[in-house]
Order: structure tokens, then sequence, then C-alpha cells
């Protein structure tokens, strides 16, 4: 099965799997729009990230093999005052956001949930990755405050042009319990990438054991929606 394996590090001490894909646009309304025009629905509501100046939109993809995940699209906040610090997600690399009012919203990258955030980054530290540091988020929700540790670099950088997940450790509460279906279900998710045995190798030390192609950076999402199957590519 295309998501089985990213199960495969739940007997280690760290484990994780696919939590959420990541949609980055120049503005939240041109997110909204090129859902609708490509995936066929109208995205649900999220909410605003003060820490990050940053808001979003959700909907739930989850399926049998990858319970629980959702797909965001997310943007800078207009209205939001300066974080003062780099936005995650590489939201204020200049070259992505020429890029993102050039050719419109795009998949850049996915997040991976963990079951110990500070425990997976020391695991990624043994392969001489830094994943940046560990923080805590958060927002409001109509069912209360969603609360959150994430894995953020100072420069805000990806890694792997992407394809190594930023890792995520939920709070008491998933924000995909409270998302509806919204008829679209994750089907596959692929990695390829010209460091291929090196990414591997990350993905392996934070317990997926998610297989990686050897070629040009490229992460592909295959899924299940009302105008038939799509696929996505970064």
């Amino acid at each position: 099965r295309p998501g089985a394996d990213l199960h495969h590090g739940a007997r280690a001490a760290v484990s994780a799997a696919l939590d959420h894909l990541v949609v980055v646009a120049a503005t939240l309304d041109e997110g909204v729009a090129w859902c609708e025009r490509t995936l066929g629905i109208t995205p649900g509501p999220g909410g605003q990230h003060a820490l990050m100046g940053t808001h979003n939109r959700l909907f739930s993809i989850a399926s049998a093999d990858f319970p629980l995940a959702y797909f965001e699209i997310i943007a800078i906040d207009p209205a939001a005052p300066d974080p003062g610090r780099r936005r995650w997600f590489d939201l204020d690399d200049e070259v992505l956001q020429t890029r993102l009012r050039r050719e419109g919203p795009q998949l850049v990258h996915w997040v991976a949930r963990v079951n110990d955030a500070t425990a997976a980054v020391t695991a990624l530290h043994t392969q001489d990755i830094d994943r940046g540091e560990v923080i805590a988020a958060s927002r409001s929700t109509a069912q209360g405050l969603l609360q959150w540790q994430i894995t953020v670099r100072p420069d805000g950088q990806r890694l792997f042009d992407g394809l190594l997940p930023t890792l995520i450790q939920w709070g008491a509460v998933h924000p995909a319990s409270a998302l509806p279906s919204s008829d679209i279900t994750l089907a596959a998710l692929e990695l390829q990438h010209p460091q291929a045995d090196r990414l591997t190798t990350g993905l392996q030390a934070i317990g997926l054991a998610l297989p990686v192609r050897p070629g040009p950076a490229r992460l592909r999402v295959c899924l299940q929606t009302p105008l038939g199957p799509v696929d996505i590519c970064s």
C-alpha cells in the first residue's frame, strides 16, 4: 500500500506519519481559487498564526493509508504584524514569492507528525541534518485553542527542496478531528531527489520508511477528488 510504510517506524523510539501537505500562495484568496479550480472544492476555514504572521485554509484528505491527513493552503497574512523572524515553509524567500506571483499557488512541502519532536530533531542531528529548533505554537479555533510543537529553522528553510518534512507534535487535539469529509482523499505520496540516499537516511532516522527515487527534486501527490484523480507536483 502506498502509505503503509509511513508507519514502519512505530516500533522505534521515534515514530512518524504524514500529517499534512503544504500548498503556499501569494495570497490566501489566490490559494482558495486555485483549490476550487484544481480540486473542485472550496477549502474549509483555517485561522491566523500570530507567531509567524500567516493564515491558512484547511480540508481533510484522510484515507485508510493516511489517517488524519489534511491539506493546508497557507500565505503571509497582510493584516498581521511582522513576526520579527523568518516565517516557516520559506514564505519569506523572494525567489519563491516571485514564482508564486508568476505561476500561482504551489505544492512545496509536507509535514510529518511525530510522537516526540525533540527526539526526532536529535535523531536528524546524528545524520548531520539540522531540522531547526522545536518551538511552541497555537491558534484559536471554534473548538478551542489548538496547540502544537513544530520544527522551524532560524532561516525558515524547508531543506532538501521541501522533501524533508517539517516535524510537528500535536497537543491534546489534532485539527483533523474537527474537519468534515471533503470528498478528497490522499492516494499516494512520492519523493524524488538528487540526494536520494541521504534523504532516505534522514527519513529513516525519524521512523519513516518511505522510498526516495533518484532524480530532480519532486514531491508528487495523487488525490482522489470530485474531478477525478488529480496529480500535484512540486
